[in-house]
């Protein structure tokens, strides 16, 4: 189960993803994120399992300017990985 928050500090919004994020979840995310504009923050601390999609969509993300909060060192490393291969 996925849960999005939305808050901002006035300059920037931060979209926190709370539990697990499946391939499933990526239009939700997307849309999310649409919404707000592009000064937006991925904040990951909550997060406890993604996919391989999740991974890439993550990845290309951070490549296109969006910064990932709290990044859990599993994620990140699988980040590297990916964009090792691309």
């Amino acid at each position: 189960m996925l849960k999005l928050e939305r808050s901002s500090d006035g300059g920037r919004i931060t979209l926190r993803l709370i539990g697990r994020v499946r391939s499933v979840h990526l239009g939700d995310i997307t849309d999310q994120m649409g919404m707000v504009g592009p000064k937006v923050t991925l904040d990951l601390e909550n997060v406890t399992i993604v996919d391989i999609d999740v991974v890439r969509f993550l990845g290309t993300c951070e490549r296109e300017g969006t910064q990932l909060l709290h990044c859990p060192p599993y994620v990140r490393e699988w980040i590297s990985r990916e964009g090792e291969r691309a």
